[in-house]
């Protein structure tokens, strides 16, 4: 496969909590440099981001993470706040405790009242696969489709596991044809990323590709 339409699909990532703006910005230079899809970050550098990029590379950043469980107040504030800074996409996290208490109903409006706030811009929903059980991912592919998000993500890559081949087949399975995949967390070799792809994922979240271009150590996200 062509390695640029690898990279062409790949949101270029740094979420860790020690990362400094100089690390962003180096972030930014090489989406830029190898054609990325967007460059996902934490909240607080979106606007500096945005600012430094502005045309050249889409921002995405991540709302309610890593755990999920803010309300949903926060995270339309949050939302609202991100895109004032210059956000063009959004990667919420579900409340994980509600879906497991079986209140799909508020997992569904928490969705809406966040898209809502995206204002036309592209919502993915993560949910976390590693924490779920199978008959979780499909009533979360179900509640992804009703509430319109654009995405649906399997993991943050902050908490047991991240992304496998066999939850991203479960989503094409399942989502509803207006729902891409993304795969997020873990993905470690160019052979990870076209596997993803070929079962449905449409963007990636790593930033080990981007390293592996480069030939250094592709440890992290």
């Amino acid at each position: 496969m062509d390695i640029q339409k690898i990279l062409s699909i790949c949101d270029h990532t740094l979420l860790l909590q020690p990362s400094t703006w100089d690390e962003i910005r180096a972030l930014c230079d090489d989406a830029i440099k190898y054609g990325t899809a967007s460059v996902c970050i934490p909240p607080c550098y979106v606007r500096k981001a945005k600012e430094y990029v502005g045309d050249r590379m889409k921002i995405c950043t991540v709302i309610g993470f890593p755990n999920g469980n803010t309300t949903t107040a926060v995270k339309v504030f949050e939302t609202t706040d991100a895109i004032a800074n210059g956000a063009d996409e959004i990667d919420m996290v579900i409340n994980i405790g509600l879906l497991r208490a079986g209140k799909d109903k508020k997992v569904r409006k928490e969705i809406e009242a966040i898209k809502k706030a995206c204002r036309g811009r592209i919502l993915k929903v993560i949910i976390e696969t590693c924490l779920l059980t199978e008959e979780e991912k499909i009533r979360m592919c179900k509640i992804v489709t009703e509430a319109g998000a654009d995405f649906i993500k399997t993991s943050t890559g902050f908490s047991t596991a991240g992304a496998t081949f066999d939850d991203v087949a479960l989503f094409a399975a399942h989502v509803g044809p207006d729902v891409k995949i993304k795969a997020a967390g873990g993905i470690s070799s160019i052979a990870d990323a076209e596997k993803f792809m070929e079962l449905g994922a449409s963007r990636l979240g790593t930033s080990r590709i981007v390293k592996i271009v480069k030939a250094e150590k592709a440890e992290g996200y």
